[in-house]
């Protein structure tokens, strides 16, 4: 196995292009995923893994380890390119701190509406414009706990394979099946599969648990700041809200989403 010592080493460099940018990240379809877990989910919803960088003495508390241990251990296919690094590299790649000392190469994967699996009576979750990496993975966490088909993000600021979007959905990432789209995608989307589309939103709105979310339905939740686009709130079947007794008329976004889906969940039963 190879052993990499050096943090100017160009697959290190590659490594911290893949962590700090965008750009390369979109450009490359390649992105890194950190830590044991992460791994599993990924390689659990279908992630395509090239190569991992294995730090022992994390690890394994120490560098006595094979091939073979790793493979069997990260639940790798085989044919992936396993590279040992030393603690002082692995802590200047690691995007936070207490993960099990591997970090894995993996190639986006391209999910589009026409091909999202929905049940026989879908329940989505529609965020539009989410405006911190943090909240997005919040937002997939909250989608994984609820138990609904899938999420559809509309006109993303930042991009899903952001690490801090891995971080913060603890790998949800990899299993709720996401979709990036326009406004007007997600509203035809919803129309050809006679989707109801409730529009969180203060203009004449209904309270949330006074709506019938038993039926095929999409809710939308839009920037803490701005809120929902004209376009979504034109298309809405109903519009809901939240009532609250604060000085504030906001919640976070996930927040919000949370009381949402559970209550659609609840309709539903559990």
């Amino acid at each position: 196995m190879k052993y990499i010592s050096s943090p100017h080493n160009a697959i290190i460099r590659h490594a911290e292009q893949l962590q700090r940018k965008s750009k390369t990240r979109k450009k490359e379809g390649l992105f890194l995923i950190e830590g044991q877990r992460e791994i599993g989910l990924a390689i659990t919803g279908g992630f395509e893994i090239n190569k991992v960088l294995i730090c022992g003495d994390i690890l394994y508390s120490s560098n006595d380890f094979t091939n073979d241990q790793v493979i069997a251990d990260l639940g790798l296919k085989g044919d992936e390119e396993l590279i040992a690094v030393s603690q002082d590299v692995y802590e200047k790649l690691a995007y936070r701190s207490g993960t099990e000392g591997c970090i894995a190469f993996a190639k986006a994967k391209k999910t589009n509406l026409s091909n999202l699996p929905l049940s026989d009576n879908p329940l989505i979750l529609i965020a539009e414009s989410p405006e911190k990496p943090g909240n997005v993975g919040a937002l997939l966490r909250t989608a994984d706990a609820a138990g609904i088909d899938a999420v559809i993000i509309v006109d993303p600021i930042s991009d899903l394979f952001n690490p801090n979007v891995i971080r913060s959905s603890v790998g949800c990432i990899f299993t709720m099946p996401t979709v990036i789209a326009t406004a007007a995608e997600c509203v035809a989307f919803l129309q050809s599969k006679s989707i109801d589309l409730y529009a969180a939103t203060l203009q004449t709105s209904e309270r949330y648990d006074l709506v019938d979310f038993k039926k095929p339905a999409a809710i939308a939740v839009g920037t803490e700041a701005t809120g929902l686009s004209q376009v979504l709130r034109d298309a809405a079947t109903t519009n809901i809200i939240i009532p609250m007794s604060g000085a504030i008329d906001s919640m976070n976004v996930s927040v919000s989403a949370a009381i949402l889906l559970f209550e659609a969940r609840r309709q539903r039963g559990f």
